[in-house]
């Protein structure tokens, strides 16, 4: 019988896949994204010195998010993960999707962080 490969292992064979040639730098550092079924995550990493810059998630208090798998709580941590990275003096960056597709939870925060002065 034929068994069909999970879709959480295809996903991090996907994201192994990218990150083979992504590589967040000091000066250009990694925008990595992971979403479970009940929340999302966003954090800025500098893979150079191997530490987390910057990270926001739908569990912070202060974002009061009653629901995190939703594509509004995904703007909001967008929009909170772009308004500390200006306040650490973060430009630009890389965006690492996580293997996940670019539509609906992932391309919300995408976009929400573009439009609060991210650049990817």
């Amino acid at each position: 019988m034929i068994r069909k490969e999970s879709r959480n292992s295809m996903r991090k064979s996907r994201h192994e896949r990218i990150r083979k040639t992504m590589v967040g730098t000091s000066a250009v550092p990694r925008l990595c994204v992971f979403r479970s079924n009940k929340e999302i995550y966003a954090q800025i990493i500098d893979d150079e010195s191997k530490t987390t810059l910057v990270s926001a998630s739908s569990l912070d208090k202060s974002l009061k998010i009653k629901n995190g798998s939703n594509v509004e709580a995904a703007k909001v941590v967008g929009a909170d993960i772009a308004k500390k990275a200006t306040k650490a003096k973060i430009t630009k960056v890389v965006f690492d999707r996580g293997g996940y597709l670019y539509h609906g939870r992932v391309k919300a925060l995408a976009e929400a962080a573009r439009e609060n002065g991210l650049e990817f």
